[in-house]
């Protein structure tokens, strides 16, 4: 199976519905069970007591509980009577005497039981939301206004209000790439709600317009040969456009797939093109250059199969983009988006690295805010408190990084070697390691006298679990 299957992220569809009720409750205080029943009181009651909360279904798992909810938010934080949405939810229960972790990936929530690294870490509980907008967490009508960055943060701090109750301990948040984004601005807007930030892989786009730091790590990524090697596919893919093209019109044709939302099937063929080498360093490691063909000596139906395996053919039809348009509408609107030069295609392209208005429905208005990142850049530089920011060497989307200022506390950045968009703490340097994992332990309120005396001692701790530890994996460049 191809690589970009490989990355596919498990959409589990389920139907939330606003009604009257849910309205109703949106505006309540949150109550919970009197403090004298809640040591007898099962969890998922004492969940199920938090007005709005309401459960999809529960998934046994050895040693948690584990818990898809649905949880009535107001559309608009700033006028909660204008209208309610649910927004899904889940909850890998742990123990309430343990701390909690805050996790979202800024897509949609997976339902299958998952633990993110800090998780592991702590072996506390861990909470993760899906992010507003995205399906079925969408309000109906969708106004898309109410799409941003100050709204997501807002849906996080009142589900943190609700659990805190009941998950009394400590919190850290979390989140890999647009998740590690979104963990940034969650303490960005809500600073006092977490103990700790673990922000992964977050791209850092302040000012949207200027993208040479992206075209200065491509100059520089991997070994020349490697980098010699991608550029040659992209380029003998529009040397060859017109049988290429052919075989993507059979590829469409056979998944009945369609195009109209970028406009013409020439467009996404050569957006897909250019996202070769892209997608190489975001998902590849540097063994995997032995695996890049020689262009100009491969059949049209390889280099079509190569560029398959590393951007995926389907990237840009109607049926992906639609799972996407909340993020490609924030994009557009606040988060920016790269705009890479590729010189070596001087002469064959027709539009470029196209933009993320490309790629939204036209009947959905978009305007771009430039102060939004900016605004975040500045108070992370200023104001970051107990926050950890990871990056791998080679992901192109760390090339425009955070980075905590001198009168910041208990923040820092670090960096993976050799890691792709994957970078976790587990593959820093050990010194570097040792200590992320005795700060995320005393963060959290449970690293042992030994381990603050001398954080080489530091480790996870629960033990691995392979299923429950493996990544949640996604399609596409997106972050």
């Amino acid at each position: 199976m191809r690589k970009a299957l490989r990355w596919l992220l498990s959409l589990v569809v389920l139907i939330g519905t606003v009604s009257a009720a849910g309205a109703a409750t949106a505006a309540q205080p949150h109550t919970q069970p009197q403090a004298a029943d809640t040591a007898t009181t099962d969890i998922k009651d004492r969940l199920l007591a938090i007005p709005g909360m309401s459960l999809i279904e529960e998934k046994p798992y050895p040693g948690y509980r584990y818990f898809v909810l649905s949880y009535t938010q107001p559309v608009d934080h700033r006028h909660p009577s204008k209208g309610t949405f649910k927004q899904r939810l889940t909850v890998l229960h742990k123990d309430t005497a343990r701390p909690s972790v805050f996790f979202t990936s800024g897509y949609n929530v997976s339902t299958t039981p998952r633990r993110s690294e800090p998780t592991q870490i702590i072996d506390g509980n861990q909470i993760s939301m899906e992010y507003r907008f995205f399906t079925p967490s969408r309000p109906d009508p969708a106004d898309w206004s109410k799409l941003d960055i100050w709204q997501a943060a807002s849906d996080q701090h009142r589900i943190f209000k609700a659990l805190k109750p009941i998950y009394g301990k400590k919190w850290l948040a979390t989140g890999g790439s647009k998740g590690g984004m979104t963990a940034t601005y969650y303490e960005r807007f809500y600073p006092r709600d977490m103990d700790g930030v673990v922000a992964y892989v977050a791209p850092n786009d302040v000012v949207n317009k200027e993208d040479s730091a992206y075209d200065r790590f491509f100059e520089t990524v991997g070994p020349k040969e490697c980098r010699e090697a991608l550029q040659a596919v992209e380029r003998e893919a529009l040397v060859r456009r017109e049988p290429l093209e052919k075989l993507y019109a059979d590829y469409l044709a056979a998944n009945k797939l369609t195009v109209k939302t970028v406009g013409t099937r020439d467009k996404a063929f050569e957006a897909t093109v250019l996202d070769t080498a892209w997608g190489f360093w975001q998902y590849s490691l540097e063994k995997d250059c032995a695996d890049v063909p020689a262009a100009a000596k491969v059949s049209d139906q390889e280099l079509f199969d190569y560029i398959d395996s590393i951007s995926g053919w389907s990237a840009y039809s109607d049926q992906s983009l639609a799972t996407y348009t909340p993020y490609y509408y924030q994009a557009g609107t606040q988060l920016g988006a790269p705009t890479i030069q590729q010189p070596h295609l001087k002469g064959l392209t027709r539009y470029g690295y196209q933009p993320p208005r490309n790629f939204v429905p036209r009947d959905i208005p978009m305007r771009f805010d430039s102060s939004a990142m900016r605004d975040v850049d500045s108070w992370v530089r200023h104001n970051a408190n107990r926050m950890l920011f990871v990056y791998g060497q080679n992901d192109p989307w760390g090339a425009e990084p955070f980075r905590p200022g001198k009168g910041t506390h208990d923040s820092y950045v670090v960096t993976a070697p050799g890691a792709n968009h994957g970078a976790n703490v587990a593959g820093l340097v050990p010194d570097e390691k040792a200590k992320a994992t005795a700060d995320i332990l005393a963060w959290a309120g449970v690293a042992s006298a030994t381990v603050l005396s001398d954080p080489a001692k530091a480790k996870p701790l629960a033990a691995r679990d392979a299923k429950l530890d493996r990544q949640e994996a996604r399609e596409g460049l997106r972050p």
